[in-house]
């Protein structure tokens, strides 16, 4: 009896679980559909390169023997669904038994789950074995526990792996070096450029497809430079340890007008399709340490974003599904400003990272948490609006990952159960880490008034808004005592600011 093994588009992985232990006459099931991409109206130039990584995965696996059927979109309408082509297929073939390697976000699991009773067929669902932290695991670890912390559980992956460890202490002495990882930005940094692919015909012809289907979404197509074989992310992955993970600790908080990319890896977008694998990227990483060729608060730091961040958000998106889609702690009702999908505003720092984002598809981590993410949340954004705006954006977006980073740590709308405080801060610390400043038509210098930075009064005035849920807060009690300390006239022209500013956004 043959079985049918589907493949998703975030499982581009010859290692995924549903193609081990497979028979001659069992298909390998790769579908394209318009669903998929417009669920959520996904950045044409994440559609581009899903769709290119797809066909490629497809190539190699036929040439490894793999008896493939693939489903492309010129062969569909937009009215065949994900589900609708699953179903049809498994008819077709008679197959009763149907194995698919979970998938990543709460929505497509569900769908894929509903096949079972109209396709008459079972539905096996398998462990992602890409992760490090099975969901089982993660449940026992938060088992019991009001709030969560990622530190707790990222040394506890840290012994369980013997990651950075010498025995069962971490090497250096220190589990982590954030503090080291902190320094602004400084002239006459030397910044290597991303990773460049060459557009060959496969992903040429794309380009031209999704131009012609999907026109309307959010994004540029070109430049395209994305790896879209496994072969090119190692080489993808290779450059970041040889050129830039060396200074990738020192600078990962550091925002430069122009230098979208930074130090930072940028391999997100082939982790989370499957082109690469965390452990292979973390051993990589460590071994430039032993080899000397990078510190170790840049290793420790890169780790961590995946061994520990990455882990402990899947565990709790998979730990919190369906509830957390709702989460809204501050009871935030604002509508996202438009410049949000225009870049059209006089705020500098918005502006770059917003048309940066749109020519990208990408935006590293402190420009997503710290400006665009901290502007959501002390303007007092809805979650949905702007957990939608992530998940749309950025090529390396998907749910499972998405919604805890904006509605956990960005905007605090978890009331504190992943992360300790709101990321919140005024305009100083844009000033500090970045050189947006310069250039803007505001002046972070100036507190209140037309002329001020924004980021300064509305900072306060989401504080003093927010005073009845925060204030309790340990992390928070010295804020608050400024606050507290400033005149009443001070604190009204906050308020007024905060007042006229948000206004002019509606």
């Amino acid at each position: 009896m043959s079985v049918c093994r589907l493949i998703l588009p975030d499982q581009l992985s010859l290692t995924i679980s549903s193609l081990q232990r497979i028979s001659d006459n069992d298909h390998v099931l790769m579908i394209e559909s318009y669903d998929y991409f417009t669920h959520v109206k996904h950045h044409k130039k994440k559609i581009v390169f899903l769709l290119s990584a797809m066909r490629h995965f497809a190539d190699q696996l036929r040439q490894k023997g793999f008896n493939v059927t693939y489903i492309p979109l010129e062969d569909v309408t937009r009215k065949d669904s994900l589900k609708k082509l699953l179903v049809g297929f498994i008819k077709q073939h008679a197959i009763k038994h149907c194995m698919v390697t979970q998938p990543s976000e709460y929505h497509w699991q569900q769908e894929v789950q509903s096949c079972d009773e109209q396709a008459g067929c079972h539905v096996e669902l398998l462990d992602d074995h890409r992760f490090l932290c099975t969901n089982e695991q993660f449940s026992a670890f938060a088992a019991g526990k009001k709030q969560l912390r990622m530190e707790l559980f990222y040394r506890q992956m840290r012994q369980q792996h013997q990651v950075l460890m010498d025995g069962d202490k971490p090497i250096g002495g220190q589990w982590n070096y954030d503090q080291e990882n902190r320094k602004p930005p400084k002239s006459g940094l030397d910044i290597p450029d991303t990773y460049h692919t060459t557009i060959d015909k496969q992903t040429q012809a794309i380009i031209e497809l999704v131009e012609e289907n999907f026109s309307d979404h959010f994004g540029d197509s070109l430049p395209f430079h994305f790896a879209v074989t496994r072969r090119q992310a190692l080489v993808a992955l290779k450059q970041f340890i040889q050129a830039r993970l060396a200074l990738f600790g020192d600078y990962q908080d550091a925002m430069l007008q122009g230098e979208p990319w930074m130090f930072h890896s940028h391999i997100s977008f082939y982790l989370n399709c499957g082109l690469l694998l965390p452990l292979e990227c973390i051993q990589q990483a460590e071994n430039a340490y032993h080899d000397g060729l990078a510190p170790l608060n840049a290793v420790e730091g890169f780790i961590r974003q995946i061994l520990g961040w990455r882990e402990y958000v899947r565990g709790i998106y998979w730990l919190k599904m369906p509830e957390y889609v709702t989460q809204n702690f501050f009871e935030a009702k604002r509508a996202l400003p438009d410049f949000y999908w225009t870049g059209k505003t006089a705020m500098n720092c918005l502006k770059q990272c917003i048309n940066e984002t749109q020519q990208n598809a990408y935006a590293h981590h402190i420009q997503r948490l710290m400006i665009l993410g901290n502007f959501a949340l002390i303007a007092g954004i809805a979650p949905d609006e702007v957990n939608e705006w992530f998940h749309v954006v950025y090529a390396d977006a998907y749910q499972w990952v998405e919604l805890p980073n904006v509605s956990g740590m960005i905007l605090f709308a978890d009331g504190g159960y992943l992360a300790s405080k709101p990321y919140a801060a005024g305009g100083n610390y844009v000033n500090k880490m970045s050189n947006y400043c310069k250039q803007c038509r505001y002046k972070v210098s100036v507190k209140n008034g037309e002329n001020a930075c924004p980021f300064n009064y509305l900072y306060w005035d989401f504080l003093a808004r927010n005073h009845d849920k925060l204030s309790n807060n340990h992390r928070l009690g010295m804020v608050y005592r400024i606050y507290q300390r400033m005149d009443p006239e001070k604190q009204q022209s906050i308020a007024q600011d905060a007042k006229r500013f948000l206004q002019s956004l509606d």
